[in-house]
Formats: structure tokens, C-alpha cells, sequence
């Protein structure tokens, strides 16, 4: 492909092609299910001309999605849902190698980041795909011709959903949006699976610590933090857990956790990760308690789980002391560190996910926008599930790709399930 013929985009360097290819080619290798549909609809391609703006992190594995809809006929843009876990090279490959427009580039500022999702937008999307939500909240405000346009949207993330779910409940959603976040082949596998050794992955790298040993603490037992206290726990740790939900408060303390206010936790932690989703889960109080040389790290959505302001305003000096580590020097004499400024600790000192997981997520945002094309005029500005005959498509072509066999029920057992004669 000349340079001229490259689509609008706006990347770090194209010459790092050659590089985000191979690890494109390598993600591909390991998400058998979206090669599957990629096959399935490659010939038929129900998305043809089907305008698609998506906010996701640029990844290798987003970029599997990205050609995936593209074969099916979509016209694709993209750009980051996080200023930090854009990957350069995979972005420079999407667009020299495979024609897709992408506006990302690592360490954008704010301006930028916002500059990149009106790009992704200018093209008129009929479907929206989000990682958070920005990119759809960003439609809204704008309004007009541009929001009129758009059938439906999909959404990966917890942290998404919840603002979705208020929007609806506000009456200010204006086009239906498909929770991918909600399927059970997402949550059950992405969030915990996933975020439990990408988050762990992104804290050693950063840092090089020893977790066995150490207390680590984990702030909201959801699925993701699950997935972290599990991890943690396996490497070595002793893990406590803070919560606000009684229900999951006592899931922890069964599964063996201690459990406690975070301000408790403040004083015993080594380690801390944020996990909730929500705004200041480690505020003023806890920096206050915090040991020398504690380390905080966040793997929610946003970066603002962790009071920085705060601590910036605790501090009397700041440096960065390793890639990805800023030391806190504080006026009492402590050492705080904070790893990637707060963000997703594992997109932005790691690499997020590793493929066989995506590789069931992206399968559901695939199947979100193909549902939402074929079904959209159907559905009211409302926050949808998808049908769960396609979460048990993905798990059946996962456990495929496996090499895993399972029973099916007996026409017998069919009856009993579907009567209510049959008792004592």
C-alpha cells in the first residue's frame, strides 16, 4: 500500500509496522473463536458498509477484532480508550498493513485523546464500541446529525456499563447499548482470569517486587478483583480484602480473605490495587495511615480510584524512579510509589490480557455489532444483554478450540428439566 493510499490516521510512527505485525500475527494465533467468525463471514460480509467508530485499548488483540470487522464488510475507525495502553507499533501495522484508520498514540495528553475520538467519529458511525464509555458520552454531548445516526452501541467494561445503566435511568441515553461486559463468557473469564494475571503482570514489571510474603491488598471483590486476590494469593501474598458490599464483603471472608476497612488495611498493606470502578477508594484517611514505601496501583478503568491530588498535595516532592513508578516523597518522611500514574496498571506497564482470554471478549463485541445491525431499529434506548444462545455459541467454539468435549442432555432429561409432574 503507497503512502498516499494509507487511511486518515494520526499514529506514533508507521515505521514501527513491522513490529506491531508480528504481535498482531501472534494474538491472532492464540483467539481461535474470532478466527472462527472471521471465516464464518468472511464471504458473506453482513457488515458491509456498516460505519463502525470504536474506543478500545489499541492492542494487539483489538487489532484481531478490528480486521475481523473489517472482512466482514465494516468501514472501521479507531481510536484509545486510555491515554496509556496504546501500543505504537500495533497501531502503525492496523494502518500500513491492513488499511484501517486509527488515531492513537501512547502517552497522548487529554486535548489529544479528545482530538483522536471526534476523528473516530467524523466518518458518521451507524454502531459506537466502547471501552469506558468516552467515546459514546462524547456522541451525546455532540448531538445532531452525528447521534441521530448511530443504531446502537456495545460496551466492554464494568466501569462503562455503570454509567450507561445511569444514563438510561436518567432518560438521557439516546441508542440502545449491548453490555458485552455482562456476558458470562466476558465477566466470568476477561475480568477474572484476565485482570488477575494482567494486573500482576503490570505490577512486576513495574516494579520487580517479591509478592510471596508481602500483604497485598485488594480494594473490590467484583469479578476483577476476584481474579487479583486469587493471583495474589497463589504467588505467595497475604491478601486482604475491602469492600462496601456486604454480600461480596462475605464472599471474600468464605473464599478465605481477610477483610476489612480500607483504612485498616492502610496500615498492614505492602501493596495496594484498586478494583472497584468508583472515585476515591483510596482517599486522604488511608494516604494518611499508609506504611513507608507502600505501593499503590490501580486496575479500574479510570484513574481516579487513587486520590492523587491529595497525595500530590501530602507531597513534598515527586520523581519518577523506575518506568512506570513515581515516588512520593511526603512531608512526614514516608515514601508512597505509585505505579503508571493511577491508570490500568495492566494495559499501562504490561500488555494487558493475554490473547486467549480476549479472545472470548472480542467475540461478543464481534456478535454485539453484527446483533445490533440486524436488530437494532427493534431495540429501545435501553442497556441491553446479549441473548445468552450467543455467550453459549463462544463458550461451545472456546471449549472447540480447546479440545474439550462436554455432554449434551437426553431427550429424558430434556422432559424432566421442562416438567414439574415428576417429584417424591
Amino acid at each position: 500500500m503507497a503512502r498516499a493510499d494509507f487511511p486518515p490516521h494520526a499514529v506514533a510512527d508507521l515505521n514501527l509496522a513491522d513490529q506491531g505485525r508480528r504481535k498482531i500475527e501472534w494474538a491472532i494465533r492464540h483467539m481461535p473463536v474470532l478466527r472462527t467468525l472471521r471465516e464464518r463471514y468472511r464471504e458473506t460480509r453482513p457488515l458491509e458498509g456498516v460505519r463502525i467508530a470504536a474506543c478500545l485499548h489499541v492492542t494487539s488483540e483489538t487489532a484481531h477484532l478490528m480486521i475481523a470487522l473489517k472482512e466482514a464488510g465494516a468501514d472501521v475507525r479507531l481510536s484509545a480508550s486510555n491515554p496509556l495502553s496504546t501500543q505504537d507499533d500495533v497501531a502503525a501495522s492496523l494502518v500500513r498493513d491492513f488499511g484501517i484508520s486509527v488515531f492513537a498514540r501512547h502517552g497522548e495528553d487529554r486535548e489529544e485523546y479528545y482530538t483522536h475520538i471526534q476523528q473516530t467519529l467524523d466518518h458518521g458511525p451507524s454502531i459506537t464500541m466502547d471501552d469506558g464509555g468516552d467515546l459514546t458520552v462524547y456522541a451525546h454531548e455532540k448531538g445532531g446529525e452525528l447521534l441521530a445516526g448511530i443504531r446502537g452501541g456495545t460496551e466492554e467494561t464494568t466501569t462503562g456499563v455503570i454509567r450507561f445503566r445511569a444514563m438510561e435511568q436518567q432518560g438521557t441515553l439516546r441508542y440502545p447499548i449491548i453490555a458485552v461486559n455482562d456476558s458470562r463468557t466476558k465477566y466470568l473469564f476477561d475480568n477474572r482470569y484476565g485482570t488477575g494475571q494482567s494486573t500482576i503482570d503490570g505490577i512486576l514489571r513495574a516494579t520487580n517486587l517479591l509478592l510471596a510474603g508481602s500483604t497485598f491488598v485488594v480494594a473490590g471483590y467484583g469479578w476483577c478483583g476476584r481474579g487479583v486476590a486469587m493471583r495474589a494469593r497463589g504467588m505467595g501474598a497475604r491478601v486482604i480484602v475491602t469492600e462496601v458490599d456486604p454480600i461480596r464483603a462475605l464472599e471474600a471472608a468464605m473464599d478465605g480473605f481477610e477483610v476489612m476497612p480500607i483504612a485498616e488495611a492502610a496500615e498492614r498493606g505492602d501493596l495496594f490495587v484498586t478494583v472497584t470502578g468508583n472515585k476515591h477508594v483510596i482517599d486522604r484517611p488511608a494516604l494518611e495511615r499508609l506504611k513507608d514505601g507502600a505501593v499503590l496501583a490501580n486496575a479500574g478503568h479510570f484513574n481516579v480510584e487513587i486520590n492523587l491530588e491529595a497525595l500530590t498535595e501530602m507531597a513534598e516532592t515527586v520523581e519518577e524512579v523506575r518506568p512506570s513508578v513515581k515516588a512520593y516523597h511526603l512531608r512526614d518522611g514516608r515514601t508512597v510509589y505509585v505505579l503508571a500514574d493511577g491508570r490500568l496498571v495492566n494495559l499501562a506497564a504490561a500488555e494487558g490480557h493475554p490473547s486467549v482470554v480476549m479472545d472470548m471478549s472480542f467475540a461478543n463485541q464481534f456478535l454485539a455489532a453484527l446483533h445490533i445491525h440486524q436488530h437494532g431499529q427493534t431495540l429501545e434506548h435501553r442497556v441491553y444483554t446479549l441473548p445468552p444462545e450467543i455467550d453459549e455459541e463462544i463458550a461451545r467454539l472456546k471449549l472447540a478450540a480447546m479440545g474439550i468435549r462436554i455432554d449434551t442432555l437426553t431427550p429424558e432429561q430434556e422432559a424432566y428439566l421442562s416438567g414439574w409432574e415428576e417429584g417424591t
